[in-house]
């Protein structure tokens, strides 16, 4: 694989690090029906003032949000409003029951080879 790649799965997988907290997912979904302030966040979701503002930072150095100061109020925004349209697709695989399901398509059984290892082995 190439830098270049390499530097699109990092970027890629640092949104998707920043998506992977339950509160940010939320927060994301909240977000994605309008602006909102700071407050208005910390009056619905169980956590103090500095654990809320971590989790906008976490979203905004991801690139998700993007916030705009108003006197003393930060009011925040998706950056982005598309970045939920993984969601359905998440939503299919728990469907599915995949994770759980070692015998779905492109699953091996725990304590065997992937088709592509077995290969290797049959070469060796």
């Amino acid at each position: 694989m190439d830098e270049s790649r390499k530097a699109l799965y990092r970027a890629r997988a640092k949104v998707l690090k920043a998506l992977a907290h339950p509160t940010r997912l939320w927060m994301v979904e909240k977000l994605a029906q309008g602006e909102h302030c700071v407050c208005e966040l910390l009056e619905t979701v169980d956590a103090d003032f500095s654990t809320v503002s971590k989790h906008l930072s976490v979203l905004r150095q991801a690139g998700i949000v993007d916030v705009q100061k108003r006197g003393k109020q930060m009011f925040y925004r998706l950056k982005v409003p598309c970045v939920l349209e993984f969601m359905g697709c998440i939503e299919a695989v728990l469907a599915a029951g995949a994770q759980d399901r070692p015998d779905a398509p492109g699953m091996t059984t725990p304590g065997t080879a992937c088709r592509q290892c077995r290969q290797r082995e049959k070469e060796l």
